[in-house]
């Protein structure tokens, strides 16, 4: 566990000069507000604008009008694909802020938590490298994985978030968990009119990144 750390340490410390080497020498016109995440963030169901990172986007324009929100989330993306697409991310959209929701489909696998950790971390350490401000979405699972894995899956976001000095959300749908009514016929995706509930639950923790 220690030496896994210590690896994750070393690419967040290591990854600033590689970045600094491949991002170009331009400034954006507006700063921008990367997110990487799962079908909870790509509108899985939905038409694209009505999702919350979209309806995010929309708020943006309004109280912040300097800033734009780029969505790169994949439905069925693990933290896996999450890692391996970072760098290629944040060098192609140089973002401000980066806002990671990822891990969901990796604990509803039942994959190793660790690698789970060490992939957030690389791209927690890749978006620090670039000098963007980072936003961690965490989740919860259902209690039929097991007492001992639900609860070290959702230690998991807070503990990443402590060692890597981010902004947290511990859990995205807290404002709908309970609320069956809210989700899709699937009963794992929000419906169109939870997205903007969940929106006003991210909003308060990504505000302050917004500088």
């Amino acid at each position: 566990m220690r030496l896994q750390w210590l690896l994750a340490l070393w690419l967040s410390l290591s990854m600033p000069m590689a970045l600094a080497q491949a991002v170009p020498n331009v400034t954006p016109s507006k700063r921008t507000v990367l997110v990487m995440g799962d079908s909870l963030s790509a509108a899985y169901g939905l038409d694209a604008k009505q999702g919350w990172v979209a309806l995010t986007g929309e708020r943006i324009a309004k109280e912040k009008p300097g800033w734009r929100v780029v969505n790169a989330s994949i439905s069925g993306e693990t933290t896996t694909g999450g890692a391996a697409r970072i760098v290629g991310e944040v060098v192609r959209h140089r973002p401000d802020v980066v806002v990671i929701e990822l891990g969901a489909n990796d604990g509803l696998r039942g994959l190793p938590l660790r690698e789970s950790r060490r992939n957030l971390a690389r791209m927690i350490g890749a978006s620090k490298g670039i000098g963007a401000d980072v936003l961690l979405i965490g989740m919860r699972l259902p209690p039929n994985y097991g007492t001992a894995y639900t609860r070290e899956f959702e230690r998991g976001f807070r503990g990443l978030s402590q060692r890597f000095d981010t902004a947290l959300l511990p859990f995205l749908l807290q404002p709908i968990a309970t609320d069956r009514t809210a989700f899709q016929g699937d009963n794992l995706h929000p419906g169109a009119a939870a997205q903007y509930k969940l929106r006003d639950h991210v909003w308060p923790a990504l505000l302050p990144l917004l500088k």
